[in-house]
């Protein structure tokens, strides 16, 4: 039976449940092909991706191209089946759905039962306390202002307590919906926009290429929840603009500020992104109603909402979270230092893309590749955005709103070459993208129908849908490789000042014996690799270090010198008991760079920067007693007692 295509197959929202009735054996067809060609791919996938990590492991060598052909070999298939024109609506869900789910395979089959990145331990570690003790807004020993944004961690907590199961597989289950309802809600925003499905399906694979989507925004870590209550308020902030007076756009607007709500209760940064997508899409939405082009009625509930919201952030970062500016400011200053010294001709502020990378040449061309093919697909963008109106008012103010945002995606580079500002520009990158997936969405399917119409020969309709994909694979690779580093991506021999390959058995060994034979909750003097252990295993309040409580100024000290009096005199007060020393800071230098936090006064040359006598010294020291000595981890009692009298400076 032959059944005609109808105008609901293209429907924006993906709402399945208003589709007209087809032919079920007509509709079976290609779903049952569909699902073959998926479940084949998928498996091949899955085999591939497993491949790479045991190659990491003996460190062949081999793990980059098995991971990639892993991950291609189910999302080229997957993104040809969205592009079909005879995809159906229920189809097209269930394929995104099937994307959304092979996609956060990297990040499981890498950490399938624990923490691994460095932010994860300190997230483990507060719904952990959550469930223990039932008790908001702890303070973090880990990451500073975790406590302050508990959404997430109440929501793992609460899954925990549930069910029964432990909190990291709670955090799994809370993880894949949130990436989840990131691919859905992005085709489901594509559609409020565009008024197509096919565009929605390019949009939410599109959006899926920025650097974050496979690794960061995966991890146990608030942006990972808060990313797709971001993508949501948009989805109901359109819906009130487009509603008519009354109970709908009261309704969709009860459901923005809820979701504004709760995105400012999980993370600070993606609040704030929120905040500023908002604000650029009422200054278009003005714009556009000082010219009668966008009706009032919608430009007056974008300024509403907005400055609602904008009283939610204030207010929580005022009364909840007073700490957030000042955990942020360094990073920002020392960035715009860096960027003044790069301007001015210094050497001090550059940052070398790569440097000492053993990511294959291929992953760092099509890194710079991947910034070329987003210029040229903004440029396109912006071409059809000036010669096809498509749309009603309030889509089009939509879609001039996430070009402007898109644009925002390209002076985030200046940040990306600066030590301090690297990880705020790749962080950026999550919130622009959305912006370039948007507006780039209805070029690439443009091209496909306008090969469909125009080619003379299959051949050349293949090959522009060839050309496509292969452009979809060059960006996913290069993106991927600017925003994580091997480290982060594959398993590997121990490495010492890494986020994700320090901690060793030993470590875990000494963080474990602290806990039995000295109790939990101490307050100890760590490094940054061994805080991560002591603090979220073990239990502990580790310190590392900041501008104003510089115990790494302890370890600093010359023996036989004066010791740092007045640091001594702070922890006195501040009743630390212990001390941790890994001797490996003597010989060998981090792979981060760093040996307690980012922006630490020590010199960082390519040699160790410590000797043997600066981290062996505390054995002769009055005030340390050493406890524990594993060969590379030893732990000192303070023993401030010992010292008469009071501390001179």
């Amino acid at each position: 039976m032959t059944v005609t295509r109808t105008v609901a197959d293209d429907r924006p929202d993906l709402a399945v449940a208003d589709l007209p009735e087809v032919s079920a054996t007509a509709d079976r067809r290609p779903a049952v092909a569909c699902a073959a060609t998926l479940t084949v791919a998928g498996a091949a996938g899955v085999a591939l991706l497993v491949a790479a990590n045991r190659a990491a492991e003996w460190d062949t060598g081999r793990q980059f191209g098995l991971f990639w052909l892993g991950l291609l070999v189910f999302t080229l298939p997957a993104v040809a089946w969205l592009v079909r024109r005879g995809t159906g609506a229920h189809l097209r869900v269930a394929v995104l759905t099937a994307y959304a789910g092979f996609t956060f395979l990297p990040k499981l089959l890498r950490t399938p039962d624990g923490p691994l990145f460095h932010d994860e331990f300190a997230h483990w570690r507060q719904a952990r306390e959550i469930l223990l003790n039932g008790r908001l807004f702890e303070q973090n020993p880990i990451v500073k202002v975790v406590g302050d944004f508990p959404g997430l961690h109440s929501t793992v907590a609460s899954v925990s307590a549930l069910t029964g199961v432990s909190i990291w597989h709670a955090a799994l289950f809370v993880l894949i919906t949130a990436h989840l309802l990131v691919v859905l809600g992005v085709a489901v925003l594509a559609g409020e926009i565009w008024q197509d499905a096919r565009i929605a399906a390019v949009a939410a694979v599109g959006y899926s290429l920025n650097s974050s989507f496979l690794f960061f925004d995966t991890q146990f870590g608030y942006e990972s929840l808060a990313i797709a209550l971001l993508v949501w308020t948009l989805v109901a902030l359109h819906r009130a603009m487009r509603g008519p007076a009354g109970r709908a756009r009261l309704g969709w607007s009860a459901v923005t500020l809820m979701l504004s709500a709760a995105t400012i209760a999980t993370h600070h940064l993606t609040a704030l992104g929120l905040l500023g997508v908002m604000l650029i899409l009422c200054a278009v939405a003005t714009a556009r109603a000082l010219r009668r082009i966008n009706p009032r009625a919608a430009t007056w509930t974008a300024w509403t909402l907005t400055a609602a919201a904008a009283v939610l952030v204030v207010a929580w970062l005022w009364v909840v979270a007073p700490r957030t500016a000042g955990y942020l400011d360094p990073y920002l200053a020392k960035a715009l230092d860096q960027i003044a010294g790069m301007a001015g001709g210094g050497g001090s502020g550059k940052r070398t893309l790569f440097r000492e990378s053993v990511a294959p040449w291929w992953e760092r061309y099509a890194a710079f590749a991947a910034q070329g093919v987003a210029g040229l697909a903004m440029a396109a963008a912006a071409w059809r955005l000036r010669y096809r109106r498509e749309g009603d008012a309030v889509s089009r103010t939509g879609a001039l709103a996430m070009f402007v945002l898109g644009s925002f995606y390209f002076p985030a580079a200046l940040l990306i070459l600066t030590p301090s500002g690297a990880e705020g520009a790749r962080r950026s990158w999550a919130f622009s993208y959305l912006g370039i997936a948007l507006v780039v969405a209805p070029v690439v399917v443009a091209l496909l129908d306008h090969a469909a119409r125009h080619a003379a020969r299959r051949a050349a309709r293949l090959a522009t849908a060839g050309a496509l994909l292969g452009v979809c694979a060059v960006v996913m690779v290069g993106n991927t490789a600017a925003g994580m580093n091997p480290s982060y991506r594959f398993p590997g021999p121990p490495v010492f000042g890494s986020d994700t390959r320090s901690s060793t058995p030993e470590v875990f060994a000494a963080s474990a014996w602290l806990r039995a034979t000295q109790g939990r909750d101490l307050r100890i003097v760590a490094d940054r690799y061994s805080g991560l252990i002591f603090g979220s295993y073990g239990g502990q309040r580790p310190v590392t270090g900041s501008h104003t409580f510089p115990t790494y100024d302890l370890y600093l000290a010359q023996p036989g010198g004066p010791p740092p009096h007045r640091l001594i005199e702070q922890l006195s007060a501040w009743r630390f008991g212990y001390l941790i020393v890994d001797e490996r800071m003597a010989r060998e230098v981090p792979e981060i760079q760093i040996y307690f936090e980012t922006n630490e006064p020590i010199r960082h040359d390519g040699r160790p920067a410590f000797t043997l006598g600066q981290l062996t010294k505390f054995d002769s020291t009055p005030w340390t007693i050493k406890i524990y000595d594993s060969g590379n981890i030893a732990i000192y009692r303070f023993d401030f007692a010992s010292l008469t009298g009071p501390v001179r400076r």
